[in-house]
């Protein structure tokens, strides 16, 4: 059977429609950043372009390792302003194995490029993300409503003694941002039994 990580790290990819804390460790991504409205051409380019190379990377390694691609993730930030998605900027990642190298990686953009010309592959990246202390939730239901979610782990963070701890704007980084994962997609499911996991870097609070 091949490994599928939303089985085997049940922790990362199953939690329950009720808070949790939990600790991510380090994992690696293949990630795609832009900016704009997420229903725009450019995000839809930027999500195939990392199911193409995860794709060539799962069926160009199957004797190193059998697995089940795991599911899409985003990063959002838009400063103040959530209700204009034009403003919005993220980054899209797909989990990749640990065998996947720079040289893995790189060998798989170079088959790609003759199949995928209408791809732009350089704006791929391969990339630890550390995470850390976090709290988390699965929202169920359309993306638009996911702020009432938020509002209750919110709740839920601040009765633990903790902070949502975001990072500010103009530091450039991924791991202290709104973090999204896609366990169900908006053209297989209808909106209210869309489930996506939300997940927020927290500290103590006073720290």
């Amino acid at each position: 059977m091949p490994f599928d990580f939303k089985k085997e790290q049940k922790e990362l990819y199953q939690p329950k429609t009720t808070p949790s804390i939990i600790d991510v460790p380090s994992i690696d991504f293949i990630v795609v950043n832009g900016n704009g409205d997420p229903n725009c051409e450019g995000f839809s380019t930027a999500v195939e372009t990392l199911y193409s190379l995860s794709y060539a990377i799962k069926m160009g390694n199957k004797a190193v390792f059998e697995y089940v691609v795991p599911p899409l993730e985003g990063i959002w930030w838009a400063g103040c302003d959530i209700a204009d998605k034009s403003k919005y900027e993220w980054a899209i990642m797909l989990r990749q194995p640990d065998f996947v190298t720079e040289r893995v990686f790189e060998a798989a953009k170079v088959a790609l490029r003759t199949k995928k010309k209408h791809l732009d592959f350089t704006s791929a990246r391969l990339e630890q993300f550390a995470e850390g202390l976090c709290a988390q939730i699965t929202h169920v239901g359309p993306y638009d409503e996911e702020p009432i979610t938020v509002r209750a782990l919110r709740k839920f963070v601040e009765e633990s003694g903790y902070v949502f701890d975001i990072a500010d704007d103009s530091i450039k980084i991924l791991s202290r941002r709104h973090h999204e994962i896609y366990l169900s997609g908006p053209r297989k499911t209808a909106p209210d039994r869309l489930k996506t996991i939300i997940r927020y870097p927290i500290k103590i609070v006073g720290k």
